[in-house]
């Protein structure tokens, strides 16, 4: 048996924005079919390293990236020499991408285009290498189907805005693979799936990988899905490669302590198990009883104003969350999780009764004024800062912008210095970043990104945050840490969470109830050892084993 040949072979690469390096050499190679993950913590480099590999960073570049791939478009001189990536045509790398190296990117609502629907992007895709437009369409949907979107004829003529955000990963997931390239490059490919479909997609990858022998070099932080997926690992640490080799022998045996420090990172649960203020005691801050939230549903083939029906994403949904506590609700993507998230913030329309007991019953709805105040009391923390945060916003901007709303009152002194207060409560000084306050959010990591879009919320004083996947975008050091400043902040404030996560890890640290919804309903309750060791329903019993 022949030795697999090279793919891509990298030497020194450096990355480097406004004159600052920010990748320092890195060297690394990658062969025909092979699976190389590159692991690291948030702001390692790992993925701005593959952003340089196909000129997205925007940033100087030096060193080499040898692709041994390239189309015969380019002739046989280029497949057999290599084509240097970072030194070839802006035309010739274009004809690359796409066709011969292709990317899923980590946050797909603003990779994907918003005024097309995920069926024509898809298609595009097809049609710029030849498919005529009826096969292309087809093929789409069978992708569609390939990645585990339900209703895929359907999802076709979504927007992305329409889908989840597990089913906007698996979209691009599909648009990607549609080219068949020879080099797949997954920045964190499956962070918005559930366990469930994260087992889904890597076994597509590894289906795909065998039948078009395509190489894949994934970056994530879920040290399982490197033990599940990739063949060797690349460790990076601060822009350096601190150590590589076989998956195997890195995980089992880590040379290096920040390689140690990544596989000791794992979700501590450090939370107030009873609060003094008990569910019997005082009311909950957060009721909803037959909450029902339905859309319109569009008859197949047509757009527009033409409907047949409604499609109801949460069904006569009743959970309780009490003062000081942790509702964790998890489920599948595309189970109703996010949309029972906006309901409660009053962002969608919605039948059924929610109400809030602050200092004062309160629900949405009862006069501008009103909801006014309540969106004081209760804030809100997405899933993805980096489609949150303004880009156009400096950071004091970005935190103040409540206390512009609820307490105009005070003077923009008083406001800077509540504002530089909060930032030092979630971590952030003006020491460890000067000049913090007039910052963008593109300045930071994505971890980083989470303790600004934390610290919005916070800045109010609420009584109520929801959550919304707030560390499905993080590496696992990361993750540990935002879930302890969350848990620390509540224990300070009293503050209640209404948590939405498909992470089983992240409930078990965080969660003191739990609610498990599967399309649209709320299949199994109760406290968090009793569904979480002793699950009744047999969605719930899968979903753990998946975990």
């Amino acid at each position: 048996m022949t030795a697999p040949s090279e793919l891509l072979h990298v030497r020194d690469l450096r990355v480097a924005f406004g004159g600052r390096e920010v990748v320092h050499g890195v060297n690394f190679e990658l062969k025909v079919g092979e699976k190389l993950a590159l692991v690291g913590e948030s702001g390692s480099g790992k993925t701005v390293t593959a952003l340089s590999l196909l000129r997205l960073s925007g940033a100087a570049l030096s060193g080499t990236a040898t692709f041994f791939g390239a189309s015969d478009v380019f002739g046989a001189q280029a497949a057999s020499n290599g084509v240097d990536l970072l030194s070839v045509s802006e035309q010739t790398l274009r004809g690359i991408r796409g066709r011969d190296i292709a990317m899923i990117f980590q946050e797909p609502m603003t990779a994907l285009n918003p005024v097309l629907t995920i069926g024509d992007q898809i298609v595009e895709v097809l049609t710029n290498q030849g498919v005529p437009k009826p096969q292309a369409w087809q093929e789409a949907v069978g992708w569609l189907k390939d990645t585990g979107i339900p209703e895929p004829e359907r999802r076709m003529s979504a927007y992305p805005h329409q889908l989840s955000g597990g089913q906007r990963q698996r979209a691009m997931i599909a648009m990607a693979l549609a080219g068949k390239p020879k080099l797949l490059l997954a920045d964190e490919p499956t962070t918005a799936l559930d366990v469930s479909l994260r087992a889904q997609i890597l076994e597509l990858l590894d289906e795909l990988q065998r039948k078009l022998g395509m190489a894949v070099l994934i970056i994530t932080h879920d040290l399982n899905l490197v033990r599940r997926f990739a063949q060797r690992v690349v460790v990076m640490e601060q822009g350096h490669v601190v150590e590589q080799g076989a998956v195997a022998e890195v995980l089992r045996h880590p040379q290096h302590p920040y390689t140690q420090k990544l596989i000791d990172s794992e979700p501590v649960r450090d939370v107030v198990e009873n609060p003094g203020q008990t569910e019997h005691a005082t009311p909950p801050v957060l009721q909803a009883q037959a909450l029902r939230v339905t859309y319109p549903m569009a008859l197949p083939g047509l757009r527009g104003w033409f409907t047949s029906g409604e499609f109801a994403a949460v069904k006569g949904a009743n959970f309780a969350l009490p003062l000081g506590r942790t509702l964790g609700v998890v489920g599948e993507s595309g189970s109703g999780k996010s949309t029972l998230a906006l309901a409660a913030l009053g962002l969608q329309a919605h039948s059924g009764h929610i109400s809030f007991h602050t200092s004062q019953p309160r629900a949405w709805g009862q006069g501008k004024a009103q909801d006014r105040a309540l969106r004081q009391v209760v804030q809100v923390v997405f899933q993805d800062p980096f489609s949150s945060l303004s880009p156009r916003m400096t950071v004091e901007a970005i935190v103040g912008e409540g206390l512009l709303v609820h307490h105009s009152e005070l003077s923009p002194a008083q406001r800077q210095a509540r504002v530089l207060a909060t930032l030092a409560e979630v971590g952030m000084d003006e020491v460890q970043f000067p000049g913090l306050l007039q910052r963008y959010p593109h300045e930071f990591s994505g971890g980083q990104r989470q303790r600004l879009a934390i610290a919005r919320a916070l800045v109010v004083r609420p009584q109520l945050m929801v959550l919304d996947e707030p560390t499905s975008a993080l590496d696992v050091t990361i993750q540990k840490q935002v879930l302890s400043l969350l848990q620390r902040l509540q224990k300070e404030h009293g503050l209640s969470y209404l948590l939405i996560t498909h992470d089983v890890a992240v409930i078990r640290a965080m969660a003191h109830e739990v609610i498990v919804m599967k399309d649209g309903q709320v299949l199994e309750a109760g406290p968090w050892r009793t569904v979480l060791d002793a699950p009744q329903h047999p969605y719930t019993q899968r979903l753990l084993a998946a975990a």
